[in-house]
């Protein structure tokens, strides 16, 4: 009997897979534990394993398609077996392999063998044989077959008098489109005539390259444009005096427990402890709720190859410095190798993004819905400030806040930011004051 296969259930907040590639065709045999295909949830790449063993009757959707959890993806069962499809709102129906496709409706998409139809762009063997034929270069051409190829008649088009051995040579080795009569007996192309015709440069002006949005940044496309439509966004733009961040990552380089302790480590620390004075930037705004929670899941802002992830902190008011930086290096190196798990990419109650190592400094971050506010950080410049000694150029850093006024009010969010800049200014204190028995 013919068996679905599932698209399994990542973790419990993804709801769909977006197929990115299927590694069997209809028709292949697959046992338990082979890999069907890869997939993206809105926060990893996954590998989805066959729990059924026979022949592939079906594919049930193609790549690209954002598939719910759960959802049949695949029919496996004996060769030339008849199977059913069962779609919402459509009668079950019977569909026998090798069955015209004139004798059924099918209401899901079945794969059909993937197209022998060449790639765009490049020349068919004919042209490519005419040209060396008639030594006319390729670069010369203008295509006009299927797909932008450079077809036989395309070559053909350029050809003129007879070319010498030596200047057929020449024309194909430098490029050089030969003239329609040439200075030898009957016109024929010589070497010397090809000096006086250099090579048409052909320019495609509409050249371009068209890539599929799907996958992770079709998540983030769609996550992005949520995020605007559906919170009222505002940013407030600082500065922080970074002199005490620099001090103490040349202090931390110097010892071997400390060495990896990053500025953006600091400034994430610093982070946490505002956030404990001001539970309303904690929180989620739910629409007709604002859940405030009791401890800090930090979201750090990852880059990676598939696009931007977010992976958390899980209390990160409880961590200490060290555990903070060594906890989130860990989670970044999972990110960006694809290895991250669903659930360790969902859940952040306030997000930092920081792009300091661009040189951007200031820009303005969009929200990490539903968390109310993000934190943007820029790099560190010299910025000059007034003095009892005169004007000084003092190390400033960059920070950018946006906020959701639907659940905050824009003084609020001022005075969080007065006291995060103020604590960046200040962390050396701080951190003083906590000692160093392991709270650092």
């Amino acid at each position: 009997m013919a068996e679905q296969v599932l698209m399994p259930k990542q973790g419990n907040t993804v709801e769909s897979c977006i197929i990115v590639e299927w590694n069997v065709n209809v028709g292949d045999k697959v046992e338990v534990g082979d890999i069907l295909l890869s997939a993206e949830t809105d926060k990893s790449t996954i590998d989805v394993e066959s729990t059924a063993a026979g022949v592939v009757l079906a594919r049930l959707w193609e790549e690209g398609d954002d598939v719910p959890v759960m959802e049949p993806i695949l029919i496996v069962g004996k060769e030339g077996e008849s199977f059913e499809i069962q779609q919402p709102g459509k009668e079950e129906k019977s569909v026998q392999v090798g069955e015209p496709a004139a004798a059924r409706e099918e209401p899901k998409k079945i794969s059909a063998p993937a197209s022998s139809a060449p790639a765009a762009g490049g020349s068919t063997p004919r042209a490519r044989m005419l040209s060396e034929q008639l030594g006319i270069p390729l670069s010369a051409a203008t295509p006009t077959g299927p797909k932008g190829r450079i077809v036989e008649k395309d070559v053909r088009a350029l050809a003129g008098a007879p070319l010498s051995p030596a200047a057929k040579a020449q024309a194909l080795k430098e490029g050089v489109v030969p003239p329609s009569v040439g200075s030898g007996m009957g016109g024929r192309v010589l070497v010397r005539d090809l000096i006086k015709t250099p090579a048409r440069v052909v320019v495609d002006l509409d050249a371009h390259t068209d890539y599929p949005v799907r996958g992770i940044r079709k998540v983030i496309a769609r996550r992005m444009v949520e995020s605007l439509r559906t919170t009222s966004q505002l940013s407030l733009h600082g500065w922080a005096d970074a002199r005490a961040l620099k001090a103490l990552r040349a202090a931390f380089k110097e010892d071997e427990e400390t060495s990896g302790i990053t500025i953006g480590d600091l400034v994430n620390f610093a982070v946490v402890r505002t956030l404990t004075e001001f539970p309303a930037f904690n929180a989620h705004y739910l629409g007709e709720t604002i859940r405030r929670f009791e401890h800090i899941h930090l979201g750090v802002a990852t880059d990676t190859e598939r696009g931007l992830m977010v992976p958390v902190l899980f209390g990160s008011d409880l961590m200490s410095l060290k555990e903070l930086s060594a906890q989130t290096k860990v989670l970044a190196a999972r990110a960006r190798d694809g290895v991250a798990q669903p659930d360790e990419l969902a859940g952040s109650t306030f997000t930092v993004s920081n792009v300091g190592s661009f040189g951007i400094e200031a820009f303005t971050p969009v929200l990490n819905i539903p968390e109310v506010a993000i934190l943007g950080v820029g790099t560190i410049v010299l910025k000059p400030v007034s003095t009892k000694n005169g004007v000084e150029f003092i190390d400033h850093i960059g920070l950018s806040l946006t906020m959701d006024h639907q659940a905050v009010d824009g003084a609020d969010a001022a005075r969080f930011m007065r006291a995060l800049i103020d604590r960046i200014a200040t962390l050396d204190r701080l951190l003083i004051r906590m000692g160093s028995n392991g709270t650092v």
